[in-house]
This record gives structure tokens, sequence and C-alpha cells, in this order.
């Protein structure tokens, strides 16, 4: 049986580290549920181990939706805005990367979300093989390469000038939608 750890959830503009999210992710997966069973089975199952603020309740079922969505490849993520992951083990190649995503980000004059990923699991479930590895908006860029640091400003370019087009989603989630199980 899997043991709980900690992952990380974006709810809102902040990154939240939820005990159990993994397995109770794994779980739902695994049982194949819509967005909606899996979600809620998902919040019960971590709100036994961690404390969510009453009035946060209904922005950490949105989120936990909208993360199975992106893992069950209902969604992609690039509704969130320009999102970058430097994955690696916090070494200093991953380090030296980071630096570099900062430094393109301010030669570009865009701004984004920089997340560092040190679990080997996620690193993995992300479908990396090799660090460092630097992934913007869920497209993994380069692994196991420095790249230089006009290449990294391109790919911030050619992505924040992208449109935003999300994929649909199969079975839509609003915020509030998870309370009512009959929905």
């Amino acid at each position: 049986m899997d043991s709980p750890t900690g992952r990380m959830i974006r709810i809102g503009n902040t990154s939240i580290g939820l005990i159990g999210l993994d397995v109770a992710i794994n779980q739902a997966i695994a049982a194949k549920m819509t967005v909606h069973e899996a979600a809620c089975a998902i919040f019960t199952a971590v709100k036994e181990r961690n404390y969510i603020p009453a009035a946060m309740v209904e922005r950490y079922q949105t989120a936990i939706a909208q993360e199975y969505s992106r893992l069950t490849g209902l969604t992609d993520e690039r509704h969130e805005g320009l999102v970058i992951r430097i994955l690696g083990s916090g070494c200093i190649s991953c380090n030296g990367l980071q630096t570099m995503v900062i430094d393109a980000m301010e030669r570009a004059g865009i701004a984004a979300d920089i997340e560092q990923i040190h679990d080997r699991d996620e690193i993995g479930r992300l479908g990396v093989t090799a660090t460092p590895a630097l992934m913007i908006n869920g497209q993994v860029k380069i692994a196991g390469l420095k790249p230089s640091l006009a290449q990294v400003e391109g790919w911030i370019r050619e992505v924040a000038s992208a449109p935003v087009t999300p994929l649909p989603s199969r079975e839509p989630v609003t915020p509030g939608s998870l309370d009512d199980p009959t929905k």
C-alpha cells in the first residue's frame, strides 16, 4: 500500500503541500472515476490528514478537480498563465537552470510562476526521465541537457505569445458544483 506523502497543488496563486494527495489521486485514477467523483473522494481523503480552512473548501475542491483533470488528460494547463517548472534533484545544474530562466524572463519582460520539483515520483509522473529538465505550461522543452540562455528566452517568448486555447473538458467543473452529489 502507498504511504501518504506530501504533494504540491496550486490553490489560487499559492502552491500548497497536502499529505495523502498522491495516494488519493492514484486511487481515483485506478478506479476510473469521473472528475466529480474523484474530486469528492480525493477531497474527503485529503481533509482527514490536512487542515483546510472552512472558507477555502470550495477553492480546494476546484483545484483538486482541475489537477485530476490535468493528470487524466481531460484538460491541459494553459488556462493557468505561464507556469515554468524546473525538475531535478536541486543540484547545482538545476539551480543554474532556475537562474537562467529568471534571466531569460527578465530579458523578455515576461512574468511567470516558477516551481521547482525535486520529488522523483512527481518528475516521473510528468514523463521526465532525465534531469535537469525545463517544462513550460506542461510541455517539456529540454531534459538532461543545459540549454542556452537564448533557447530559454525563445521558449518563454513562444509560449507567452501563443494564443490560449485550453482543451475542452469532457466534464465541466464549476465552483460549488462539487458540493451537490446530484450534479
